[in-house]
């Protein structure tokens, strides 16, 4: 089909804004306000987040409500201890932009969540599944990102707490042996999102340019990334106008790709 025939596949430029601004919108939030969030909502995301692509349809996940303030209470104790040991590992100026950074809200956000994974739920024989034993694993996590881009789409905030023992969370809330606590999140209202990302903005690290991350045909393709097709998509890459049928130059309201 040549590049400029109509995809009649292709979702309309208003609804193509809709996906790229959750994308581009979406940030890893720490800090919440207390107004609890309507059943509908949560409901609305707990379906896209059932919704991800999952290898052999295994939906391999579950999802548990955290509401309880004591068992949040003793997460933030695992928190807490895990953060200090992360801590460690850095040094001097490092150390004290670690220490600064508010890296859960636990307590504040008026919902926890955790993402599970059940490995071979519907027995050991997984479509898929016999070359690369991860596979349910790498499935629960496009459910994260389904409802992290939900989440953000109905105004809410989502924070992952990675800072964390998995043998705690499944003493804390009775896990099975055979499951796996897959993501911590913290999610609620808040107050604004930031234009950029958190650590962006604090300094700690910043986006990599996404040309440096494509290769063409090999990890080593250092003389392809010189050939016609090669240049024509780096290019493209950096190329405003590739954004213009989606975000108008007009806009006063694009979304940061920072």
């Amino acid at each position: 089909m040549p590049a400029s025939a109509p995809n009649r596949y292709a979702f309309a430029d208003a609804l193509k804004r809709g996906l790229y601004e959750a994308i581009f919108r979406r940030r890893d939030i720490r800090e919440f306000i207390s107004d609890p969030i309507p059943d509908d909502v949560i409901a609305r995301v707990l379906i896209a987040a059932h919704h991800a692509a999952s290898v052999g349809f295994t939906q391999p996940w579950d999802f548990i409500l955290v509401r309880s303030v004591e068992q949040r209470r003793r997460v933030k104790e695992v928190f807490a201890a895990e953060h200090a040991r992360n801590a460690a590992q850095f040094s001097g100026e490092r150390r004290e932009k670690y220490l600064s950074l508010k890296l859960e809200g636990i307590l504040e956000a008026p919902l926890n969540l955790i993402v599970t994974c059940k490995p071979e739920r519907f027995g050991p024989a997984v479509l898929g599944k016999t070359s690369i034993r991860d596979v349910e694993i790498y499935s629960a996590c496009l459910a994260v990102e389904n409802m992290w881009l939900t989440a953000r789409a109905e105004g809410l905030g989502m924070g992952w707490v990675s800072i964390m023992r998995n043998d705690a969370l499944a003493e804390i809330f009775g896990i099975p042996g055979d499951v796996i606590p897959i993501a911590y999140l913290c999610i609620g209202y808040v107050r604004e999102f930031p234009d950029r990302p958190i650590l962006a903005s604090a300094d700690w690290a910043q986006r990599l340019p996404p040309k440096s991350l494509i290769h063409f045909d090999s990890w080593n393709d250092a003389g392809d990334r010189t050939s016609p097709a090669a240049e024509s998509l780096l290019k493209k890459i950096d190329d405003h106008s590739i954004w213009l049928s989606i975000f108008p130059e007009d806009s006063h309201d694009k979304p940061s790709r920072d």
